[in-house]
């Protein structure tokens, strides 16, 4: 009798301590999956912050051919004769020929650079990078920002972080010049009736 008694008490204690191994085990799992819930988490978190690349190709991009909070270039100056894009008041303001060909000069400048190119040589006279236009020579520049603008953001896209670092102020700045100039050439629009509020600003 007392040999069955001591089987079954040494049947109990066995059942009890693979019970509390199942139990501590447990709870190492899912303090293990819990922790790693937060782990992939933090990643998704991290992964959803803009990229360097990401800030500067969107920049880029509104001022050349995606419509965001304003205008882009591409549209600003669609539909316009080279007589049109001549006109001026007579004084020192430019014409939108002018301000397009000057960005066209810079943002080459800087994309010559950027390629580790030499760029076009230049006198050191801001006045001379506006320039007026033939009806040839102007759809040429429409182009040629097109061109060089589609191959900045080609670049900016294969390029590594390193490089980007080098070079974001230089790009922003690029954005923020072309902004600032194609706020000009709508107002000249707006201003001699040859806007259509339909593509913005109205």
């Amino acid at each position: 009798m007392a040999a069955y008694k001591k089987a079954i008490a040494t049947t109990v204690e066995y059942f009890y301590i693979q019970y509390i191994h199942l139990k501590y085990t447990s709870m190492k799992i899912l303090t293990t999956a819990f922790c790693l819930l937060l782990f992939f988490a933090s990643r998704a978190q991290t992964d959803s912050t803009p990229t360097l690349k990401a800030i500067l190709l969107e920049q880029l991009k509104s001022t050349h051919s995606t419509e965001e909070w304003f205008v882009p270039v591409n549209i600003a100056v669609e539909g316009l004769t080279a007589e049109q894009a001549n006109w001026s008041d007579k004084s020192e303001n430019h014409s939108i020929a002018q301000l397009l060909t000057h960005l066209n000069f810079w943002n080459k400048q800087s994309l010559d650079k950027f390629k580790g190119l030499k760029p076009d040589a230049f006198s050191g006279n801001n006045k001379e990078t506006f320039t007026k236009v033939t009806a040839a020579s102007w759809a040429a520049a429409i182009k040629e920002y097109d061109d060089i603008m589609t191959e900045w953001e080609t670049l900016i896209n294969t390029s590594d972080d390193a490089k980007l670092k080098q070079w974001y102020s230089t790009i922003a700045h690029i954005g923020a010049h072309n902004a600032y100039h194609t706020g000009q050439i709508i107002y000249i629009r707006k201003m001699k009736g040859w806007w259509n509020a339909d593509k913005g600003v109205k």
